[in-house]
This record gives structure tokens, sequence and C-alpha cells, in this order.
């Protein structure tokens, strides 16, 4: 099967489209034909390698994607061949005390799909049957392989972590990225203000169109001021912020008293400078969130199924770009998912 790998960590020049061994299937274990994977900023930082990190070389990249089940192994009782299937990303090991909670993104072992296992970006994958569900009737392939990763992280940050109640306002940095723009989608669902910043003009444009109530062009205008000016000098009640180094000062400032902050990455940087008074005076809550749970999983997908939550795909290309895929998503250029096509090269 053709597939987009790397068989060292580094730069783009290692991204290759290659021909490799389909997977043999797995007692418990379901193969899946592509049919379209989608892009993350994991992908970049399995490709250029981070500590703690131990691939099995070649690595195929991609932790997000859907496609029509091929074969299933023994004991596999939820799925038949041809069925149309949807990937959660999340592997854990079900036995320690977080699985058993079932807190399955918290699990002691906790690997994913294209980080700790061989990735999506391939002809055909293998997963356990517990990470797949059914396809919702009126959603593409492409749709399908958009949502997953970005609407559970979103969708965590906000329910589980930081719990967003009825009266909430909502600070969104980066909108255009995935998470970003799910966020979205999810604090208008819940009825509330969003706050959204972005560099381009065009993005916010495009955040309008999806309901945000106030845009900012951090490169245009103090941010912190206009929030505060628009809330009365309060602040807003949840900062989500993917974002790290570059934002993290602006979000102890933007968050009220008493306020969360929520984070899920750090695209800018892990280790950025802070403001502890700032922390305990106004007595702030910082929580951190990584993917979700089966549970929030399978509610996602019944949103998807009743249109109340939309995957945003920005620009598809087809398998063997690859790596002229990875380098779009890198220039930040897009709103929404960058998404492969994998029968179409």
């Amino acid at each position: 099967m053709k597939a987009i790998l790397i068989h060292q960590h580094g730069s783009f020049e290692q991204v290759v489209f290659e021909e490799i061994d389909k997977p043999e299937i797995r007692p418990g274990s379901v193969l899946v034909r592509m049919q379209a994977a989608a892009l993350n900023h994991l992908d970049f930082f399995v490709l250029k390698g981070f500590p703690g990190l131990n691939v099995e070389m070649p690595h195929v990249l991609g932790s997000d994607g859907a496609g029509i089940v091929e074969a299933v192994g023994e004991g596999v009782s939820r799925f038949s061949a041809g069925d149309p299937v949807m990937l959660n990303a999340v592997l854990s090991c079900e036995q320690c005390e977080f699985c058993i909670r079932g807190e399955h993104s918290m699990c002691v072992r906790l690997r994913l799909v294209g980080e700790g296992t061989k990735g999506t970006f391939a002809e055909y994958f293998m997963v356990p049957e517990a990470n797949l569900e059914k396809i919702p009737d009126h959603v593409s392939f492409e749709k399908a392989a958009a949502f997953s990763l970005v609407f559970q992280t979103a969708w965590r940050m906000l329910t589980t972590r930081a719990q967003i109640q009825p009266e909430d306002d909502v600070f969104i940095h980066g909108i255009g990225g995935g998470v970003s723009s799910a966020a979205l989608q999810i604090v208008k669902l819940f009825g509330r203000r969003a706050f959204v910043s972005s560099s381009s003009d065009v993005k916010l444009r495009k955040a309008q169109e999806m309901s945000a109530d106030f845009c900012y062009n951090y490169t245009e205008t103090d941010v912190v001021q206009q929030v505060l000016d628009e809330t009365g000098k309060r602040g807003v009640d949840i900062v989500v912020d993917s974002v790290g180094a570059s934002t993290w000062m602006q979000n102890l400032r933007l968050v009220r008293k008493g306020g969360k902050i929520v984070t899920c990455g750090a695209t800018t940087g892990p280790n950025p400078k802070t403001e502890i008074r700032l922390i305990f005076w106004k007595q702030i809550d910082i929580l951190g969130s990584t993917m979700s749970n089966r549970r929030e999983y399978r509610q996602l997908v019944k949103l998807l199924d009743e249109g109340k939550l939309r995957p945003v795909i920005d620009r598809k290309f087809p398998l063997s770009r690859g790596k002229e895929a990875l380098e779009y998503l890198q220039s930040a250029e897009q709103f929404g998912k960058v998404v492969l096509v994998v029968q179409s090269y």
C-alpha cells in the first residue's frame, strides 16, 4: 500500500510517499480502507521528534481519518466489512485507574494514533475496535476525517475542564486553526458570547460568518484593552489557548477574577513568561486538557449526526501530495482543517 511516512525525524525533506506493507489483521482490531485523513499540528511534532517519543521507523504520519471497514479481527462485534467508520485517536491501556474510571485520555500509558503507533496517512490502517465509530449517514468521509481530534479537544476543554456556564464569555486565540474553529462552534452551541483573535482580517471575517461576537486583529489593536472595555473591565470567564508562549501573559490579563484558562497545546513554545502574582491575586484556575474520553467522543458523534457541529474544511490534497499539504498547514494560511483524500492520488 502507499503511505506518507518518514524514515527519520527532521524537516519536511524527510516526508516521502512510498510503498509499504499492508497491515495484517489482529484479534480485536479492524482493518480500514482509508478514504480521507486530516492533518494536525501533532504531525509536525512527530516529524521533528521530541523527548520521550519512540516510534518504529519507517513511521506513517496522521492522527485523524475515516474510511470503510475492509476486514475485522477475531472478537470484533460492532463492525462488519463495508461499514463507514471514523477514528478516535486515543489509545489507552484499559487497565489503569483512569481507564477503569472511563477517563481514557488520562491513561498512564496514553498514546495517540500517529504518535505512538503508525498513523492514518495510508491506503489502509488498523486500529482496535474501541477506537472507531460509525459515520453518520449524511456525513462525508472528508468531514468525518476532519472532525475528531479538534472537536474532541475543544469539547473537553470547554465542557469537562472549564465547565462552561450559561452566562460565560469565552475568548479564543488564533481563530482559523482546527481547535479554535471547533471551540467557536461549541461556544455558540451553548449560546454564549465568543471573543476571537487573529492576525488575518480574512479569517476574522470568516469567524464573523460563524457568529463570533467580537473579532480582533492582534497586529492592529490592543486586544486585552478592547476586551476589558467590552466587558466593563471585568474580563472573560474562560480563555481557550492552544498557542502557548506568545499568548500566556495576555491570558492572565484577559481572564476575570476567579476565571479559567484552559490550555491544550503550545504551538509557539512550551515555556512562557508568566506572572504568578496575577494568578493568585485574581484566583485564576489554570486547566490542562488533552483529547477526550469515549463517552465524550460518542456524544460528539451524536452532535455531528444532528448537524449541531460541523467540521470546517479549508483545502483538500490527494494523498500523494501529503508533504505539500503539511507545508501548507505550516504556513498558517488555512481556516479550518486540511484534508488528504486518500483514494485520489
